[in-house]
């Protein structure tokens, strides 16, 4: 599909893009590359100490940026009976996560989207991106494509365009130690 290989490109080249994810567009970037992160939280107009959330196409993108030796058996299990899907976890940060992915937490959220279009673009990059809401800080997410180039532009962001799935609000955020439900879904 040239749409994601286009997207990737986007990805490894530093850029942030804009797609679709369960509910609401979401922007993204290499959770790995520094510059993006922060053109990301420029864009968003985002604190950097409040975090953002890393999705992927299955667990183990996530493994490097998380550190599930505090996690039992029993709570991974939870975790993964939620997955792909639209609930975020809250989970211990591993020390190679960085800092403007976790903020001023010694957590990261996580989640595996079952957004097909969102697993493509995380398997051919072969690591997770990061996502908030394609929203302007204080502003509503955006549902269409032509939302996200109205509120955030289109240089230099890239927009996958696509259709957003059909739940109604953000996922809902739980945390993986305590199984509180931190944000309602």
């Amino acid at each position: 599909m040239i749409v994601i290989d286009k997207a990737v490109d986007a990805l490894k080249e530093g850029k942030v893009i804009a797609y679709p994810t369960e509910a609401v567009f979401g922007v993204g970037c290499d959770p790995d590359n520094e510059q993006a992160l922060q053109a990301l939280i420029d864009l968003k107009q985002r604190d950097p100490e409040k975090g953002l959330i890393l999705i992927a196409a299955n667990f183990e993108q996530l493994l490097p940026y998380v550190d599930i030796s505090e996690l039992s058996k029993e709570q991974m299990d939870t975790v993964f009976e939620s997955w792909p899907g639209p609930v975020t976890w809250v989970m211990p940060v591993s020390k190679k996560t960085h800092q403007l992915v976790h903020g001023q937490f010694d957590s990261v959220a996580v989640r595996v989207t079952d957004h097909p279009l969102v697993q493509q673009i995380c398997i051919k990059l072969s690591k997770p991106i990061t996502s908030t809401s394609a929203n302007l800080s204080g502003m509503p997410p955006c549902l269409v494509a032509e939302e996200v180039e109205r509120q955030l532009g289109s240089d230099p962001l890239f927009i996958v365009n696509g259709s957003v799935g059909n739940r109604t609000k953000p996922s809902e955020i739980k945390d993986a130690k305590s199984l509180q439900v931190l944000r309602r879904g």
